[in-house]
């Protein structure tokens, strides 16, 4: 059976697009369902699936992001991108290897596109200098949606008390439950907000997430090394301690 793995934040959207598959492709199985870039990217890791559905806008890594790894981690997935982009983009997909959806999905469109794919999955020909040369092209394209200014500092709390806590002076953000560790030089303050809300705020070119839990600030990281597995590990200017970076995620610090 072909396996997919599906890449939308917004809940309502992601289940309806995994009703549409249901009828549009009775035999394709679900292999994960995620709501973000990062858990996406592990999860393509894990199954290896045959397509990928990435909404191009998601909190942490972006669709593009997910797919430019993708090349390395899972490189004979198929790409479908779920996008409400605008010309520009569309210009760019009808001429590259790689197809799309535009939201709101229609059946009609979707089963077209599940045809399509049934078919390059016969030839097994994936152009992966194509899906590279499209993923550069929407990078670095315009914007159809202007970004807020990133998050400059944050209230977290320490026992019975609150601090004001400036952005740049955070080493790494762990997820915990429902609420966020904050670690600076100092110690450690508790964020009654889930990690993946912060994805949403902060400034993206200097907080990257190397493990679905974890973000950390590019400008606290002393060096980065790799173990015999493939997986990560992040020294630290400020803190003793060490972070792991997980295997797909060591594909994105090799880009930058």
């Amino acid at each position: 059976m072909p396996r997919c793995v599906i890449a939308e934040d917004e809940s309502l959207l992601r289940e309806a697009l995994l009703q549409q598959l249901s009828l549009a492709w009775p035999e394709l199985e679900i292999a994960a369902a995620c709501d973000d870039g990062g858990s996406a990217l592990e999860a393509i890791a894990t199954h290896q699936p045959d397509v990928v559905f990435l909404d191009i806008r998601m909190p942490g890594l972006s669709g593009l992001e997910v797919a430019a790894a993708m090349t390395e981690v899972s490189p004979h997935s198929q790409i479908v991108f779920v996008t409400a982009y605008n010309q520009y983009a569309i210009d760019a997909f009808e001429k590259g290897a790689v197809d799309y959806l535009l939201k709101p999905i229609t059946q009609d469109r979707l089963l077209a596109t599940v045809k399509r794919l049934q078919m390059r999955a016969l030839t097994g020909a994936i152009d992966l200098q194509a899906v590279s040369a499209l993923v550069r092209q929407l990078s670095g394209g315009p914007a159809d949606v202007p970004k807020p200014a990133p998050l400059v500092w944050i209230t977290a709390s320490v026992g019975t008390e609150t601090r004001l806590i400036m952005v740049d002076d955070i080493a790494y953000f762990q997820a915990d439950s429902k609420y966020t560790v904050v670690m600076t030089a100092e110690g450690e303050s508790l964020l009654r907000k889930p990690i993946r809300d912060l994805l949403q705020v902060l400034d993206n070119s200097m907080f990257k997430q190397i493990h679905r839990s974890t973000i950390v600030n590019l400008r606290a990281i002393a060096s980065i090394s790799r173990d015999d597995s493939g997986k990560g590990l992040v020294r630290l200017k400020t803190r003793p301690e060490t972070l792991s970076v997980s295997q797909p995620f060591m594909v994105l610090f090799r880009n930058m």
